[in-house]
């Protein structure tokens, strides 16, 4: 992933454009969600780390962080850090893309340079460049492991997250996958919010009604916690392999350690993309430029073979 930056880091440089959008000094906001889930937490710590490193580098830039609860909180900090604040950039992590895409064009409006992270815009003309993971790899991966693992055929149910672009993204990629395997039938597929207590609601309602499920693919380490929960609780035999997401450090252990059967493979998704998109939003408004309209990080697949290689005992995520 360093390779990657590195190389987006180069094609921002060479991307000069007028000096209208130089800044003397530059005030960027960061607005982000609350940490109510590990990934999330992450987002928010990876978003500070950069507040203070971006900072002590860099005298001409003041980092504003904020967080928010839900999409109308968010909204009302967009026209706080405008009014109040007076940012000219904002690197925004919006909670749901429809509610918060004219929140976002009207700050870009305003002449504010946007950066959206991950949970993209249902409008793109309200920003100026999109940094994200791979959401496309972040279904393929996992339903082309689910399909090999449960020989083209038998029963799955899924856990959508939040109704993002990004899940849309996953949840057609996952189905596109799919329907290639005429034996594999999707019995449902409902929201778990990326939230424990969430998907361990969801699950139960699955596992009430379905009497035969043989794999669940949960798109969310937090989500798989609470169905690996509900799962336990109702003392299921018949569900061999919980495939969750993006790669929490607890979630990581668990691969490595072989110690759940059920935990076989991961896909990486980690939320130190905030870090990135703060850093090349920063540095390329010092200098006077403007970043490439999207950057993707790439997703791989993790298995116990490379597990390690994923693992941050010390991450909050």
């Amino acid at each position: 992933m360093n390779s990657v930056i590195r190389a987006i880091s180069a094609g921002v440089l060479a991307l000069t454009v007028g000096s209208s959008w130089a800044a003397e000094k530059v005030t960027l906001g960061v607005s982000i969600p609350a940490a109510t889930h590990s990934f999330t937490a992450g987002i928010v710590w990876w978003a500070n780390k950069a507040k203070a490193d971006l900072e002590k580098a860099n005298p001409g830039l003041k980092v504003i962080v904020k967080t928010a609860a839900n999409a109308p909180e968010q909204a009302n900090q967009l026209q706080d850090l405008l009014t109040v604040n007076k940012i000219n950039t904002l690197v925004i992590f919006p909670f749901e893309s429809a509610s918060l895409t004219k929140p976002v064009a009207q700050v870009k409006g305003k002449g504010v340079y946007v950066t959206v992270v991950d949970r993209g815009l249902t409008d793109t003309s309200a920003q100026d460049a999109y940094v994200a993971g791979d959401n496309t790899a972040f279904g393929k991966l996992p339903a082309e492991y689910l399909a090999k693992a449960m020989g083209g055929k038998g029963n799955i149910v899924a856990l959508r997250g939040i109704p993002t672009t990004l899940d849309n993204e996953r949840y057609d990629a996952f189905t596109s996958v799919m329907k290639q395997h005429p034996g594999i039938k999707i019995l449902d597929a409902k929201y778990g919010n990326w939230n424990r207590d969430d998907a361990f609601k969801v699950t139960q309602d699955y596992l009430t009604r379905f009497k035969q499920i043989d794999a669940v693919w949960a798109a969310d380490d937090d989500m798989a916690v609470g169905v690996l929960k509900a799962i336990d609780q109702a003392k299921r035999k018949d569900i061999k392999v919980v495939f969750g997401g993006a790669g929490a450090k607890g979630a990581i252990k668990t691969l490595m350690d072989g110690s759940d059967p059920r935990i076989q493979a991961n896909v990486s998704y980690s939320p130190k993309f905030m870090y990135d998109a703060i850093k090349l939003t920063a540095e390329a408004r010092l200098a006077g430029k403007k970043l490439p309209a999207n950057t993707i990080i790439p997703s791989v697949l993790i298995t116990k073979q490379n597990a390690k290689d994923f693992y941050f005992p010390d991450s909050p995520f």
